[in-house]
């Protein structure tokens, strides 16, 4: 190795250690008295676990900024979007966690309309000034591999995405509460999951 390259290897180390080596999309910091807006269906609302065990309860606890629980069970992503701008209106939230869609996978809804509506749940919060993040939803079955419409609009929206947590839990019996739902320990896990992503994104110190 000549010692040009030595150099250039070198360098791409530093650099690489400056930036963390990380793929994810950067979030603004969150202030102290920041809110964060957990938006989405039973699988934020915390269906299978008591409401100070969902993921935004357990999520408040770990960052120490304020997550409000906005999940309503059994809602459709259209029902979701008509929804949020009140939610924002009402916050302020300068992040909004998006879990949303499992419904519509469930009901075998067109999943190009479901991507379109979460497409305009990123763009309702951008407008309004609100930071995004997703969350991934499997396709619930044998296999629970996530939805690709979820890496594809992280990928287009540069928008960080928890997206294999879900998966991963509901492919343990001992991490769920039924076929759909985590348990306390999933929900647990989910919370952890989300802060990693969080702070990786340069969002927490």
């Amino acid at each position: 190795m000549t010692k040009q390259l030595i150099l250039i290897f070198f360098i791409s180390i530093i650099t690489c250690t400056i930036t963390s080596c990380s793929d994810t999309p950067a979030l603004q910091p969150l202030a102290t008295n920041a809110t964060i807006l957990a938006f989405g269906d039973s699988l934020t609302y915390g269906t299978g676990a008591s409401r100070d065990k969902a993921y935004p309860a357990v999520l408040e606890s770990l960052i120490n900024r304020k997550v409000i629980n906005a999940g309503v069970p059994g809602e459709v992503s259209e029902k979701g979007l008509a929804r949020l701008p009140g939610l924002i209106k009402q916050h302020d939230p300068a992040l909004i966690i998006i879990c949303h869609g499992g419904n519509d996978i469930l009901r075998k809804l067109n999943l190009g309309k479901t991507r379109n509506n979460i497409q305009k749940m990123i763009d309702i919060a951008k407008q309004n000034g609100s930071e995004v993040a997703l969350i991934g939803v499997p396709e619930f079955g044998l296999f629970l591999n996530t939805v690709p419409l979820y890496p594809s609009l992280a990928e287009e929206n540069s928008t960080p995405i928890a997206e294999e947590i879900l998966s991963d839990i509901l492919r343990k019996a001992s991490l769920k509460s039924d076929q759909i739902h985590p348990n306390e320990h999933g929900y647990q896990l989910l919370a952890e999951e989300l802060e990693s992503l969080i702070r990786g994104a340069g969002a927490l110190p």
